[in-house]
């Protein structure tokens, strides 16, 4: 078969150029560290290492959510700890308080510096991240969760729930407790708790509530209708309304001696001359009838402290509030105490997320260096074998064109 002198030099040139293009490849390969430079090079590895790099780039921006998550909760737990020990000072003041040693001059002092605590707490109740967001307000969080109202006392103006943040997946964290959670709550396995109407005009003083049986307890109050008779009520939480009193008129025999009263499995000791229309209320703690409020056990106590007591009715106000304020205390104690252990909890989690997390980002890794990257051995290996090919194609070619019937003549 003849073959033209054209042909031979278009399949040189072929040959030449596809060896320096494969050559170029290879080269391509070494200097970017990448085994697949273009999609063209591997379809199916090209494809897939666009999944697995889409997945890392998430993981990572759960990693970034990992890190305000945790700057909130650690904010949290660092105001919750400074309540703590503010409650704990003013449980501390109360004890003080409560010394029948102590003047009017006194308990005022004492006033005074619970005034600074409640002030403290309130401060910390309208704390802001570093975004200025409200941290307890919940999702209402573009102004104050906690103002006072016109009578000074402090109403809670944010919603109910919990801000949350998906710090994976799978998981959408809570990062921030509303202030109901943490100023107006109490533990589910908060007791019962008295307190005294502060209208009453009599000077009835009472100790406990004490509970005999867990399984019979309800809640009540106590009605006096004279200095010697009064009315018990309980509360029917079916129908969210209270009992008429069954037997009306029971015997008060108090005054100067003590007595208790039982209902169910809860009773209360009473001591002192009633006035008709005083009232006593034995409730559970953050329950439907008598619901919990640090701010309100503050003002409270600071209430009876900066007025004199200065005759039996005022006395009595004063020993039946601050016996209600300590217990209200107690359990507010125990219900921050549950919701830092919460917070700290969840930093814990997000530990375990975090090792989790970059286990995974490590397999990412390796999934996509098997992908794509180079092998430099092989592709060192590679590049020699192209050199040679370029170097036998550029000489075949020149032996090639050398050939002529001429130089035989």
């Amino acid at each position: 078969m003849r073959i033209s002198t054209v042909t031979m030099f278009e399949q040189s040139t072929a040959s030449m150029n596809r060896q320096q293009s494969d050559l170029m490849n290879i080269s391509q390969q070494i200097a970017s560290g990448r085994r697949v430079v273009n999609p063209s090079d591997d379809p199916q590895a090209a494809s897939r290492a666009i999944g697995v790099d889409q997945a890392k780039a998430v993981t990572e921006q759960y990693s970034d959510a990992r890190v305000s998550a945790r700057n909130s909760l650690a904010q949290t737990e660092s105001i919750i700890n400074s309540v703590s020990d503010a409650i704990t000072s003013a449980k501390g003041l109360l004890i003080q308080a409560s010394s029948d040693t102590l003047t009017n001059e006194n308990r005022e002092s004492i006033a005074s510096e619970l005034k600074g605590v409640y002030e403290t707490m309130l401060g910390q109740a309208n704390s802001t991240d570093g975004n200025g967001r409200y941290l307890f307000g919940g999702y209402n969080d573009s102004e104050p969760p906690f103002v006072k109202d016109a009578a000074g006392s402090v109403q809670y103006k944010g919603d109910s729930n919990a801000r949350e943040q998906r710090v994976d997946a799978t998981r959408l964290m809570p990062v921030a407790d509303n202030g109901e959670t943490i100023f107006k709550s109490v533990p589910s396995g908060a007791g019962y708790v008295a307190e005294a109407d502060n209208a009453n005009t009599g000077n009835v003083t009472f100790r406990g509530p004490q509970i005999n049986d867990v399984k019979d307890t309800t809640d009540f109050r106590i009605t006096f209708t004279s200095d010697s008779l009064f009315d018990i009520e309980t509360y029917d939480n079916d129908s969210n309304s209270w009992n008429p009193p069954d037997p009306t008129g029971q015997t008060y025999s108090g005054g100067d001696s003590s007595q208790q009263i039982t209902v169910g499995g809860i009773s209360i000791t009473l001591e002192g001359t009633p006035a008709a229309g005083d009232e006593i209320l034995v409730a559970k703690s953050g329950g439907g009838v008598r619901g919990a409020d640090l701010f309100r056990t503050m003002e409270e106590a600071i209430r009876v402290l900066e007025n004199p007591a200065d005759n039996p009715t005022k006395k009595a106000d004063q020993r039946n509030t601050l016996n209600t304020a300590m217990r209200d205390l107690d359990n507010s104690l125990d219900n921050v105490l549950t919701v830092r252990a919460s917070a700290g909890a969840r930093l814990n989690e997000l530990d375990v997320i975090d090792a989790v997390s970059s286990n995974r980002t490590l397999n990412y890794e390796q999934t996509l260096s098997d992908l794509v990257d180079l092998d430099y051995t092989e592709a060192i290996s590679e590049y020699s074998l192209r050199q040679v090919g370029m170097q036998a194609a550029q000489k075949a070619f020149v032996d090639i064109k050398g050939l002529s019937l001429f130089n035989y003549m």
